[in-house]
């Protein structure tokens, strides 16, 4: 399947990167630190939404920004020797344009730089918790990407790997592509649903880019 698209956004963990053992690592301990149960903690999904939001759903109020200050210095500490790049990942950004592609993430700029930096990828464009008022599922993270690259929101292509990201993709009017690397493929609802991203190949046209989907 060819799909025709003004832009490439891209979710960062579970799509072009895997530190999910890192993740979980650290807000195990941050759970710990913080009180919260076995229980309780299992009951937030942490997957694909920012770390206010789940500290939001733990905590009270006031101990909000302290405890998400706490899981970025975990998380950051926690970076190098815990980043692995997913299949495909290298090649397929090699073959875009710099000016035609963005990571979009619900980490913050400091987490998320330091993730992608410790495998290479230096993006021209990164979308962060920190540039949001709104995280995924609502559209606002892929809205403000595809406006910053002059694209209109039906021109651009999605790829996530988590359920919040897909809804927000899909509430942007974008066309999503699913990965699935983190979720049982029944739980991913999208245009297309591929293994991961050595399943997408793209190549550069005169102001646009053509994405081959296989799989």
């Amino acid at each position: 399947m060819k799909i025709q698209a003004d832009a490439l956004l891209f979710d960062n963990d579970g799509t072009l990167i895997s530190s999910l053992e890192s993740v979980y690592r650290c807000w195990k301990r941050w759970a710990e630190e913080y009180g919260i149960t076995a229980e309780e903690f299992a009951r937030v999904e942490l997957h694909g939404r920012p770390a206010a939001e789940i500290a939001a759903d733990l905590l009270p109020p006031a101990e909000v920004a302290e405890a998400v200050a706490r899981i970025e210095e975990l998380e950051v500490s926690d970076v190098p020797g815990g980043v692995d790049l997913l299949p495909g990942t290298r090649e397929l950004l090699a073959s875009l344009p710099m000016d035609r592609w963005a990571v979009v993430t619900s980490a913050t700029r400091v987490l998320a730089e330091a993730r992608l930096a410790e495998v290479g990828i230096r993006p021209g464009l990164l979308i962060a918790a920190d540039d949001i008022t709104r995280g995924k599922p609502d559209p606002e993270p892929f809205l403000l990407a595809a406006g910053k690259l002059g694209a209109a929101p039906a021109r651009c292509v999605v790829f996530e790997d988590a359920p919040a990201g897909l809804q927000a993709g899909r509430a942007a009017g974008m066309i999503t592509v699913a990965l699935a690397t983190t979720h049982d493929r029944a739980e991913l609802s999208a245009d297309f649903l591929v293994k991961d991203l050595s399943a997408v190949s793209a190549q550069a046209m005169a102001g646009a880019v053509e994405i081959t989907v296989t799989g």
